[in-house]
């Protein structure tokens, strides 16, 4: 039975496009004065998805780690070269690919993973769906342990936790 349901989201679901230009993903840490909150741009997706049948979704999606901006050059600018950090010079793209979409209480939840660096762990990302006509808006949050992902020395004065927003207007 859950096969079946597969093939018949599979055959359902829409594809969705993304505009760039008006998707937000923005991400906030707690540093050693207080949280800091940036964003990313550029963002380039493949969302395959219909709320009527989650499980034939898909999402593999993609930003731009040069993009990053915290509102401070000088940060923005450690952000990017150094080693521990996101050394974007030598890992140019962050990226998500799920596994699978299910039904979670009032929203949904793409289970898959998240590559940063050189470094692939699972994530699970919560979110919600609301269509209009042949527009629609995904929002969704998640968060994971930079360490994990070699971001930032262990320890030291920054939050353990990042936590990312993402607010994704689409289009059929």
């Amino acid at each position: 039975m859950k096969t079946s349901a597969i093939i018949l989201g599979l055959l359902l679901a829409t594809n969705w496009t993304v505009d760039p230009s008006s998707a937000k993903v923005e991400f906030s840490v707690k540093g050693p004065f207080g949280t800091v909150h940036g964003s990313f741009s550029g963002l380039k997706a493949a969302i395959n998805f219909d709320p009527g049948a989650p499980a034939g979704g898909s999402i593999e999606a993609s930003i731009d780690a040069n993009t990053v901006s915290s509102g401070v050059g000088m940060r923005n600018h450690h952000l990017k070269t150094e080693e521990q950090y996101l050394n974007t010079d030598k890992y140019p793209r962050i990226s998500y690919k799920s596994t699978r979409i299910e039904k979670a209480g009032s929203g949904y939840k793409a289970i898959g993973e998240l590559t940063i660096k050189d470094v692939t762990k699972p994530v699970e990302i919560q979110f919600t769906f609301t269509p209009n006509g042949n527009t629609g808006v995904f929002k969704g949050d998640f968060t994971f342990k930079r360490e994990d992902f070699h971001i930032g020395k262990e320890g030291g004065s920054v939050g353990d936790m990042i936590t990312i927003h993402l607010e994704v207007p689409v289009k059929k």
